[in-house]
């Protein structure tokens, strides 16, 4: 084991916000005080590493902090960094500060971002998954993911109440882009008569059937998750008015899934990945991603976390079909 002093650990967030990702934050910057390392915060992603905008951190500044949601860091998408020259700038910048370290925290993005910096500058980083999208190997669950599908499963007992009343069809659009994690998770838990997830071409036909199968005036609830063959809600419902002359109801639960108050399950999840990625840098460990499989903290190469796909167990199709 190469054991690194490290005397600055920078942490930043970046792309999409997930709730814990103060958490997060919050067990990287006491982690390091525990350990005796300055930590150090980037603020607004790699737009702020690009720009310098560094700051130090201590006990203070996270106190109350692990209850709410966003990023007090700040994120960015930022497309000078997708150049060789902004990568350039944002190293010189990590020089500047003297920085030993780095924790990304974000998606696959996030994730390729960190990797160029490795390869390009030898710099030594780590990353954390934080994203609802649940979609990074090497870890059972991404930070973010069980807020997310708890905030929706929340609205979603709601609208079916008024579909329960009315005996109406309700087509619920769930984020998760490429991934169907989110949409299988939370239909399963609404107790959806159909779930149309990305990885598989959802069968019009078939849902049409599942629906004529109901009794009159009984409502329907379908979960799709955003990015599949009807890309959404508003799409798949007019495919069934085109094809069926059907008329249905539809929500996009959009930007609500991200925001909010971190659940249990997230905050001891973004505090251990907070702790590992400390550790996995004091340790030698770098262009990975710090994961947890059950109870053990695990460490990926970061291209095999964007480039290998985690797929939706096969019980959770049979069981959504069975339960249906």
């Amino acid at each position: 084991m190469n054991i690194q002093k490290m005397k600055k650990i920078a942490v930043f967030t970046s792309g999409g916000d997930a709730p814990g990702m103060n958490a997060h934050i919050r067990a990287v910057v006491r982690t390091c005080l525990a350990r005796g390392i300055e930590p150090i915060g980037i603020y607004g992603g790699y737009e702020g590493m690009i720009n310098g905008n560094f700051l130090s951190l201590n006990r203070n500044f996270t106190v109350n902090m692990i209850s709410q949601g966003g990023t007090v860091l700040k994120t960015s998408r930022c497309e000078e960094f997708k150049t060789k020259s902004g990568r350039k700038k944002a190293y010189e910048n990590l020089k500047k500060f003297e920085i030993d370290g780095v924790i990304a925290c974000g998606g696959d993005g996030t994730f390729k971002g960190a990797h160029a910096l490795y390869e390009e500058f030898n710099v030594n980083i780590v990353a954390t998954p934080g994203t609802i999208d649940n979609d990074l190997y090497g870890t059972y669950y991404t930070i973010g993911f069980d807020t997310a599908i708890n905030t929706a499963t929340e609205a979603i007992d709601r609208i079916r109440d008024t579909a329960d009343s009315h005996g109406r069809i309700f087509i619920i659009e769930v984020m998760g882009r490429h991934a169907g994690h989110i949409a299988m998770d939370v239909g399963i838990s609404t107790g959806a008569e159909f779930i149309a997830v990305p990885e598989v071409e959802t069968d019009v036909e078939e849902l049409y059937r599942r629906i004529q199968n109901m009794r009159e005036h009984t409502r329907t609830i379908i979960i799709i998750g955003e990015g599949g063959v009807f890309l959404g809600a508003n799409e798949l419902s007019l495919e069934l008015k085109k094809r069926y002359n059907l008329e249905t109801k539809y929500t996009v639960l959009g930007h609500i899934q991200r925001g909010g108050t971190p659940s249990v399950k997230d905050r001891v999840l973004a505090s251990h990945l907070g702790m590992g990625a400390v550790d996995g840098l004091i340790n030698g460990k770098t262009d990975v991603m710090v994961g947890r499989i059950y109870d053990k903290i695990k460490y990926t190469p970061l291209v095999e976390a964007w480039r290998k796909k985690k797929k939706i167990k096969e019980y959770m199709f049979e069981l959504s079909e069975l339960l249906a």
